[in-house]
């Protein structure tokens, strides 16, 4: 076994098993472990839960209050996005500039190693090109590397992902060996910050103040109804728009300058192509000719063969081999080649 005795490792506890068995495993690997929960909001108290687990496994455990720059930084983007008309990603917001940038900036400071996670990804150093390469994790239905597109080379050698070869059926059995109590335990929400993820109450309560009814229109400008106010809408969407129409009719274009929202036809939602802006490649390198890659336009949707090609500075254009369905503005284009995690970006439209 490698003799990891000497290497200290932050590990940020949610209270949920799989960060929970990231300190069992890293424990059995030799490493000193420390947990570390962020407290970013309030409701996310599971303080007692991860309390218990910490004790469990015998490990020091400390609480750092996030609650001011989570609001400043995710919670603030996450309502401007839908004021805009695009529909946000906070867990990638999150991830790069709460989990891997302030607190992977403490975990620096404390004179610490590493700062490890329960995200289902592989995070591996490649002797060749002598780069660290974000891979997608073993278990299908759990990858996360979407989520972890913006890492780049100064984060990855600081980050450890241990669960990133298993399946979450064995993550479960091994918390139950080392006597997790919380091996049973429920995935968490879609948005940790909204509770019984109604994003439509929650940004009812934070911009309530700020949100104008105006039109559903057709393609030709034909007014059909009245809309509730842009941020309660995304590409895509057919239920809950609340007006009387004679055929099924999706959200197709919101346009916040007009206060308008597009209705049309399910082949309206097809698209071949895309812009993406604020792009990160994770090798570091520029992206200087057209490249044949996959690209995932949301979490849960499959990869599908494209083509990217540089368009300016910071963007680039993806043309699809086959159409793809509701691409939302505002959502994260991530790119694999095969099991890699290439980089992505925001899309545009």
């Amino acid at each position: 076994m490698i003799n990891n005795l000497k290497k200290k490792v932050v590990v940020a506890m949610s209270g949920g098993v799989d960060s929970s068995l990231a300190v069992a495993l890293l424990k059995e690997k030799g490493y000193d472990v420390i947990g570390i929960t962020i407290h970013h909001y309030e409701g996310n108290e599971n303080l007692e839960s991860v309390e218990q687990v910490a004790q469990n496994l015998k490990i020091p455990w400390h609480v750092l209050d996030f609650t001011k720059e989570f609001k400043n930084i995710v919670i603030d983007y996450f309502c401007q996005e839908y004021l805009t008309g695009q529909t946000p990603n906070p867990c990638v917001v999150c991830n790069l500039k709460i989990k891997f940038g302030l607190l992977l900036e403490k975990v620096k400071s404390l004179g610490t190693d590493y700062l490890a996670t329960g995200h289902y990804a592989i995070n591996e150093y490649d002797r060749k090109s002598k780069k660290y390469l974000l891979k997608r994790g073993i278990d299908e239905k759990k990858d996360q590397s979407y989520f972890l597109y913006r890492l780049n080379q100064e984060i990855l050698p600081y980050v450890l992902f241990p669960l990133g070869k298993l399946k979450k059926s064995k993550t479960r059995e091994l918390a139950k060996k080392y006597g997790l109590k919380n091996y049973k335990k429920e995935e968490s929400q879609e948005i940790c910050f909204i509770r019984d993820d109604n994003y439509r109450k929650f940004l009812t309560q934070y911009i309530k103040d700020t949100v104008q009814p105006g039109k559903f229109i057709d393609k030709e400008g034909k007014i059909l109804g009245e809309h509730q106010g842009i941020p309660f809408y995304t590409i895509g969407q057919r239920k809950g728009l609340r007006v009387s129409l004679n055929k099924r009719m999706y959200v197709i274009e919101i346009n916040p300058q007009q206060n308008t929202i597009t209705l049309g036809d399910d082949k309206d939602l097809y698209k071949d192509k895309l812009l993406v802006k604020d792009l990160n490649i994770i090798s570091g390198d520029k992206l200087s000719k057209s490249v044949k890659i996959e690209v995932k336009i949301r979490y849960n949707s499959k990869k599908s063969p494209a083509i990217i090609s540089p368009y300016g500075e910071d963007r680039v254009l993806i043309n699809f081999e086959k159409p793809q369905r509701a691409i939302t503005p505002g959502q994260s284009a991530v790119f694999y080649q095969g099991d890699i995690v290439v980089g992505g970006g925001i899309i545009e439209g």
